[in-house]
């Protein structure tokens, strides 16, 4: 069972996000939220060139990804669920909130740590909002965060199929909520209250730290109600906020080049502690 998994795991993956990728650009172009000024054709080709040279780096730097150390776990005995008894959906259901709340943590780190920050807010210096954001990470924090999801399943031990349905899941639900998608307002207030919505993200996204530095979740909103990191809405309203961060503002910052350097130009400013948050917090 394990074997075939791990032979069907890559086709499973290409399948759920193209699918996936394909219905939200199409609900983009049918349903926009917000008006996009910048031509698509610069955004789309080198938002993902990047998510190629990313796969390519990924697996040149580890012989086996998450799905297959899980197998290899099972194998070896190694992580909590492969030494205790515990019912098949218990271990899956655990493994896959356990997973989740992992890359919850992670990626308050990255907004804490300035050097890590340095490397994230490639993420955030995108100068629209939507489906192919979701795909814009630096290749460093790829290969970190792969190092990170192998710490945790190797520790953890979870059933191999409880890390593909996690990585699916994580995939699919970064498309979704980078979305530009205009969801009736209903239906986001009520979805939000279990997975993270467009809307919900969308805050993330603001140039404003204090929104910046909010709504961490990629998959379950849970974490960021439960930790006091939740912002409900931007202050400046979901059209009238600015997206991105305050460096690298241009067009030409889009590039695929000038992303890649972005880790090493300008101050490492708009983290969780940049002095203009803590200041404010502090005063209010």
């Amino acid at each position: 069972m394990s074997d075939m998994l791990l032979n069907a795991e890559a086709a499973i993956r290409l399948a759920a996000f193209l699918g996936i990728l394909m219905a939200m650009m199409l609900w983009e172009l049918s349903a926009p939220r917000r008006r996009q000024d910048i031509p698509r054709v610069i955004r789309w080709t080198n938002n993902l060139g990047l998510v190629v040279l990313d796969t390519v780096i990924l697996r040149l730097t580890f012989p086996v990804l998450a799905v297959g150390l899980a197998v290899i776990g099972a194998e070896r005995g190694w992580g909590l669920f492969n030494t205790i008894d515990a019912p098949g959906w218990v271990a899956i259901a655990v493994s896959v909130l356990v997973l989740d709340l992992a890359i919850y943590l992670q990626h308050v780190l990255f907004h804490a740590v300035p050097g890590l920050w340095r490397l994230h807010r490639m993420h955030h210096a995108d100068l629209e909002f939507d489906a192919t954001t979701g795909l814009r990470f630096h290749p460093v924090e790829i290969v970190m965060s792969m190092g990170i999801k192998l710490a945790v399943v190797a520790a953890l031990g979870p059933p191999a199929v409880a890390v593909l349905i996690f990585e699916v899941l994580l995939n699919g639900t970064a498309l979704f909520n980078h979305a530009n998608i205009d969801l009736p307002r209903r239906v986001d207030r009520w979805l939000r209250l279990i997975v993270v919505t467009p809307d919900m993200h969308r805050v993330h996204h603001s140039t404003d730290p204090r929104e910046t530095n909010s709504n961490y979740g990629f998959n379950l909103s849970w974490w960021d109600r439960l930790l006091g990191t939740y912002v409900a809405q931007p202050a400046k309203g979901h059209r009238g906020m600015d997206i991105g961060i305050e460096q690298f503002r241009t067009r030409r910052d889009l590039w695929l080049d000038r992303m890649l350097v972005q880790p090493l130009r300008g101050p490492a400013s708009g983290g969780a502690l940049d002095p203009r948050i803590t200041t404010k917090e502090a005063t209010k």
